[in-house]
């Protein structure tokens, strides 16, 4: 090796190919994530060995309490990780073999590192999708804390971020109670279906030892044991649809992010946020910056990032292992991690915000807010075929603006030089409250439609 060649690697690399190696083929900076659940699964592998006769009760009792020794160690953090021993299994069964001596040697009859790691990631991804539920759940009952506080207060409705039609806060909010809802039957669709145990499918072939899979399974909680030994170890369909459930969750915690970034402005004024979430200006005194709305925006990045790149790691491999495998997991763990912060501090801004009423009324009553309401006032009063009456409308819209007007200061000699037929009670209809009120179709606005979709989901989420 050459002196030129050691520079190429640079200093991190002083001691040539074989540091290099140990330092890309290494997995337990990462994979130690997942020390429980390799010592469940082993601890079950070992009760199995026992009962089916493959190991003797005194060499499975020996596994057994040498591996909670073990994970005491690790949760205690006397546990010292060795790279040299690669990944969370080697590091485990060496500890193992320190502490009881030659059964530990045997604990691994009957399957191979690679089904170990598949049920070890299996178990962890299953777990982050029981997490995900829970604080699903916890934002959705923050929500509908705000609407049930606000399914009365009137506020504009946009499309295009114009003003469009007015609709009302507990409205607006139980928007996301509804795709909060959506996430979470993601998340368990995915659990439901990665609920299946890889363990005993060995390298890939099985193995021609008496193995008991069904007894595994269930002792780690899965429905059965997977249906074929290639596809057990080579799966990680499971991660990828983790991931994307995860990108959908982010995505709609960006959204709702962003508007509390706008509502929290001094050009809207809808939402005071808490000075918890929020940070000052090094320079400028009078900000307050809604950054912890900012950061949960951003987050859809780095998860949705996550995703992609499990799907390029996965996209040409064939069956069965191989090592890129070990590129899933440091995406997974860092998505899940990003998305249980983002969601806490959504949880935490929803529940500390408070709306401003005022405001949200007075943008609700600007921007002609109402026209939809007179247009199907002339359909249904006046008798106009709709398209008519979009013009009429959109002839008062623009004599209104010209005015400086909204809608309901047009007098009614105005109005009637659009149309003859408009009579005053069109002026019933043109309040931000009449026309909130009139939406009473099945998931409308209307506050009584509000307050019934409220109390489906408290009943839903009790």
């Amino acid at each position: 090796m050459t002196d030129d060649a050691n520079q190429m690697w640079g200093g991190r690399f002083a001691a040539g190919p074989d540091a290099i190696m140990e330092a890309i083929n290494a997995s337990i900076s990462f994979d130690q994530r997942m020390a429980r659940q390799d010592i469940d699964g082993s601890r079950a592998h070992a009760a199995m060995l026992a009962a089916t006769g493959i190991l003797t009760d005194s060499d499975a009792n020996a596994i057994r309490e040498g591996l909670l020794t073990v994970l005491s160690e690790i949760e205690t953090g006397a546990f010292q990780f060795k790279t040299a021993l690669e990944d969370i299994h080697m590091n485990v069964e060496a500890r193992l073999k320190e502490l009881i001596g030659d059964p530990a040697g045997r604990l691994h009859t009957g399957r191979s590192r690679n089904d170990q790691v598949a049920t070890d990631f299996r178990l962890w991804v299953r777990g982050q999708c029981d997490a995900a539920q829970s604080a699903v759940k916890s934002l959705q009952t923050a929500l509908l804390g705000q609407a049930e506080a606000g399914a009365d207060w009137v506020m504009p409705g946009f499309t295009h971020l114009q003003t469009a039609q007015p609709v009302t806060w507990g409205h607006h909010m139980m928007a996301y109670v509804e795709m909060l809802g959506r996430d979470a039957a993601r998340f368990a669709d995915a659990r439901a279906r990665m609920n299946e145990s890889p363990l005993g499918a060995a390298a890939l072939a099985g193995t021609s030892f008496p193995i008991d899979r069904d007894m595994t399974a269930k002792a780690l909680g899965f429905d059965r044991p997977m249906a074929n030994s290639l596809d057990a170890v080579a799966d990680r369909d499971f991660a990828l649809e983790f991931l994307s459930a995860a990108s959908i969750c982010a995505m709609h915690l960006s959204r709702l992010a962003e508007e509390l970034v706008i509502w929290s402005s001094a050009q809207f004024r809808f939402v005071t946020m808490s000075d918890r979430f929020s940070t000052g200006s090094s320079i400028m005194p009078q900000k307050k910056n809604p950054d912890a709305a900012e950061l949960t925006r951003a987050k859809i990045g780095r998860i949705l990032g996550a995703t992609v790149g499990l799907f390029t790691v996965m996209k040409g491999l064939p069956m069965t292992y191989s090592k890129d495998m070990q590129e899933d997991k440091e995406q997974v763990f860092d998505a899940a991690d990003n998305l249980m912060l983002a969601m806490a501090a959504m949880d935490g801004m929803v529940r500390d915000m408070s709306a401003n009423p005022d405001a949200l009324r007075a943008a609700a009553s600007s921007g002609f807010s109402t026209a939809t309401d007179l247009a199907d006032w002339l359909v249904r009063e006046a008798g106009l075929p709709f398209r008519d009456a979009h013009h009429v409308t959109g002839t008062l819209v623009a004599m209104a603006e010209k005015d400086g007007k909204d809608l309901p200061d047009l007098s009614l000699d105005q109005m009637k030089s659009a149309h003859p037929a408009i009579t005053e009670a069109v002026y019933d209809v043109l309040g931000v409250d009449n026309s909130v009120r009139s939406r009473t179709s099945y998931g409308g606005t209307a506050p009584d439609q509000v307050r019934v979709q409220i109390a489906r989901w408290k009943e839903k989420l009790a």
